[in-house]
């Protein structure tokens, strides 16, 4: 699914990181995958930066069976289209997938000391196996702008430090929601690289540093639109949390791993305004993340699997995994004071 799809929230697909202050850490980033911009007390914590991310998400097996994050027949990040007969109907077979994969440009400035804006630009690849009848499309994405403010900013305290970041911004119909297969067929909703609709959101993190200990609490709440077929998905939340350690390895190098919640809740897909009852997400993710501070460089590692989800008749989640690659800039001064 693409960054913003009822199977990632986020995923949250969507979801803002589905949450988001922006290339921050890896970890912040599969929490919401809209607003990734809240990891914690780290180097260059409020310097404007620019990454690359790339974004793993499965479902798969149902009620009863495996579950594998890497199931048979998935690539990591397959290029253009491996297209069959449009995908009707499942009947649980234990094969059964979707695959949701993102990789993305992110960009995020500074104007002022409290003031960051984001943009984060998507190519996605999303993978649909049922019956043994696999689907793959690849495109770009649907572009994602939005804008935070530091509320509360102290973090120059020598034990204890917060910050609270307040912000929202809206994910544009840029990627493609209606290819079709050689039979003039629809692919379905999810497996589109974009969505056909235009979405807003609002976002709160809150994050709070003790000595080199910290947690960040990020919750993001989406308004999702309808596209000209007059599809959609019902408005989503996530939430995440994030307690992590900071561990200096010398003057130019440190590492931060941490211990990550994600929970997701959509309603589901919905036609004509009314809910179809269709791909409904409410799941709590568990996992963990690794990031790597060299000088200006910062490499994200993380990794997500499903600790519950509610019962459903469609492939389960299964996992999500984060790698990210972010320079960060040495910003003295801002347009705004």
């Amino acid at each position: 699914m693409n960054l913003f799809r009822i199977r990632d929230l986020l995923s949250c697909k969507s979801c803002v990181p589905i949450l988001i202050g922006l290339i921050f850490s890896v970890s912040s980033a599969s929490a919401c995958d809209i607003c990734g911009c809240f990891m914690g007390i780290t180097p260059y914590d409020n310097q404007s930066t620019i990454s690359v991310l790339y974004r793993y998400r499965s479902f798969s097996g149902y009620e009863g069976q495996d579950h594998p994050i890497f199931p048979k027949g998935a690539k990591f990040f397959p290029i253009g289209r491996e297209t069959g007969s449009a995908i009707t109907s499942h009947n649980s077979d234990p094969t059964d997938f979707e695959v949701y994969r993102a990789l993305e440009l992110r960009g995020r400035y500074f104007i002022g000391k409290r003031l960051e804006l984001n943009a984060i630009l998507p190519v996605n690849s999303n993978t649909e196996q049922y019956n043994g009848n696999k689907n793959t499309l690849s495109g770009i994405g649907d572009a994602t702008f939005y804008a935070g403010y530091h509320l509360l900013r102290k973090l120059d305290q020598e034990t204890l430090n917060q910050r609270i970041i307040v912000g929202g911004g809206a994910k544009l119909a840029t990627g493609q929601h209606d290819a079709e297969n050689f039979q003039g067929i629809q692919f379905n909703t999810l497996t589109q690289t974009g969505t056909g609709s235009t979405d807003g959101f609002i976002y709160v993190n809150y994050m709070l540093g003790y000595k080199k200990a910290g947690l960040s609490l990020s919750t993001t709440y989406k308004m999702n639109g309808e596209n000209n077929e007059q599809e959609s998905i019902a408005n989503s939340t996530t939430s995440f949390l994030n307690v992590f350690y900071n561990v200096p390895l010398n003057k130019k190098m440190q590492i931060v791993p941490s211990v990550q919640l994600a929970y997701e809740y959509s309603g589901g897909e919905k036609y004509q305004g009314v809910k179809t009852g269709e791909h409904v997400m409410n799941n709590l993710m568990s996992g963990i993340g690794l990031d790597f501070f060299v000088n200006n460089i910062t490499l994200n590692l993380a990794m997500q699997t499903k600790a519950w989800s509610a019962k459903d008749d469609h492939a389960q989640p299964s996992g999500r995994v984060v790698l990210g690659l972010t320079y960060n800039f040495n910003q003295l001064y801002y347009l705004l004071n």
